[in-house]
């Protein structure tokens, strides 16, 4: 089975997609960290990061995994834990290049894909409902205020010591919410079969229990 979750950021889809999958016992795939750990790669090779052509020769040789320990996620690139790295300001800062190429998101949805087979999996991203697994038996689309959402994204900046002030993250979510709306390839927009939520009101628990609420009789 398939739970799809997508979401702008600050939505809290992350969040409760790894609390989702933990409830229920199924492998959670955070699509963003996979393509930050490629962002990683290209950086750590120094491609210009325009160059589609190289950067899918690359990603073609490369090997990105998803492994849970103690009850988190450890993303790995070529056998290196890289699960620290790729959450800093200059990974995500530099992520949209490489997220907008279209050769790109072909093999990383090939990759999704094959992380499902066989499995049961809570999948979250921005185009998990409408591009990578359009037939998951359950779609959410959660969403919140941009206020809302700064403020998550400000109180984790604390939380990791970025401090970045509250003013710059909401610009900055501006920024990236125009850019995930208006791309050319696997824009972020809700499917009309996925469940809305708005999170801006809602706390982690009463989220994971909305949702919960629709899924279990078909779960259990």
């Amino acid at each position: 089975m398939v739970i799809a979750i997508d979401g702008p950021a600050g939505s809290g889809k992350s969040t409760i997609a790894r609390m989702l999958a933990k409830r229920l016992g199924f492998k959670y795939l955070d699509t963003g960290a996979m393509y930050r750990a490629f962002t990683w790669k290209v950086l750590q090779s120094g491609i210009d990061l325009h160059d589609e052509n190289s950067m899918c020769k690359l990603m073609g040789k490369t090997v990105i995994e998803l492994k849970t320990r103690e009850n988190d996620v450890q993303v790995f690139v070529d056998g290196i834990n890289v699960t620290r790295e790729i959450r800093t300001p200059f990974i995500a800062n530099n992520v949209h290049y490489i997220s907008e190429k279209a050769g790109i998101r072909q093999q990383m949805v090939t990759l999704q894909k094959n992380f499902a087979i066989g499995e049961n999996i809570v999948a979250e991203g921005r185009d998990m409902c409408t591009v990578v697994f359009p037939q998951a038996k359950y779609k959410f689309f959660l969403d919140a205020k941009i206020e809302a959402r700064a403020k998550r994204r400000h109180a984790e900046s604390h939380s990791t010591q970025n401090n970045s002030a509250y003013a710059a993250v909401v610009k900055d979510m501006e920024a990236r919410d125009l850019r995930d709306a208006t791309r050319n390839n696997s824009p972020l927009i809700r499917d009309s079969k996925a469940i809305y939520i708005d999170t801006t009101e809602l706390a982690i628990e009463e989220v994971l229990h909305e949702i919960l609420g629709k899924i279990t009789p078909a779960t259990t």
